[in-house]
């Protein structure tokens, strides 16, 4: 899959946090810090992981999918290993039959539903490459917030007695460095991804916890969009290490009646 160039899209913007956000770093290890902090870098200011945005991105892009066919061909259902797309004994087998690496990959890439063709599965390595989203400096003043919680009894469904908590927030307005690369996707690939990525430019999904409380809702903002295609861009881009390709803009929407029309199939 990746043995061959064939085209890169690269993506570049903000992540703007609307309302305060929450990406826990589980149980405090200091008595000065609230009981359940954020995740930090190693300057003690927020990001927020690659894979918490790519892991949102992925669970929206199968529900989408999953609403218009659910059978697993389409979009398998990743945390029941019965129902994926190729299971530990469907690999199994085919290990056995296929005779070397390129076949066994041709047929993996066969048998893959629509979005671990894009997101990855066990057997095949993602062709989605989301980095950390740091802070941008600017919009980065050094203070968390620290709110109060209290553990509810599922039984009652009252709070329970002696259960309080705090925990860490990110106040609303920081904004945060997006980055991520798609390698040798298909047409329908790209359109895929950009209906997910399009929920997060109409604020339309949360990031981290605490979603029911209100927190999370993030804004994504695409500054720069490029797209290299083919032996002679690849060429130009290695001549001219800054030219990242032809902006990608305009081909967004056909690339999205792409993937409409593959999911109409």
């Amino acid at each position: 899959m990746f043995h061959q160039f064939s085209s890169r899209l690269t993506l570049s913007g903000t992540l703007m946090a609307k309302t305060a956000l929450r990406i826990g770093a589980g149980r405090a290890i200091t008595p000065i810090e609230p009981d359940l902090p954020v995740v930090k870098d190693s300057l003690g200011r927020p990001y927020i992981p690659g894979s918490t945005f790519k892991g949102v991105l992925r669970s929206y892009v199968e529900s989408i999918v999953r609403s218009a066919n659910p059978d697993r061909r389409f979009a398998c259902d990743t945390n029941n290993e019965n129902e994926w797309c190729i299971t530990k004994e469907e690999i199994k087998k085919l290990k056995d039959a296929t005779p070397d690496d390129k076949t066994l990959t041709d047929e993996i890439l066969k048998r893959l539903c629509m979005v671990c063709q894009l997101f990855g599965s066990p057997w095949i390595a993602s062709k989605v490459q989301t980095r950390d989203l740091y802070v941008l400096e600017e919009t980065w003043f050094g203070q968390y917030q620290d709110r109060d919680g209290v553990a509810i009894d599922r039984d009652t469904e009252t709070s329970s007695e002696g259960k309080l908590y705090d925990y860490q927030v990110v106040p609303a307005g920081v904004v945060f460095q997006f980055s991520a690369t798609v390698d040798n996707a298909e047409s329908w690939q790209l359109g895929m991804l950009y209906v997910g990525l399009s929920a997060f430019e109409r604020q339309k999904l949360t990031v981290g916890g605490g979603a029911s409380r209100g927190l999370g809702l993030v804004e994504l903002k695409l500054n720069e969009q490029y797209y290299l295609f083919g032996e002679e861009e690849l060429l130009k881009s290695i001549e001219d290490e800054h030219y990242p390709g032809k902006p990608a803009t305009n081909l967004r929407e056909g690339w999205v009646k792409e993937f409409l029309k593959k999911l109409s199939r």
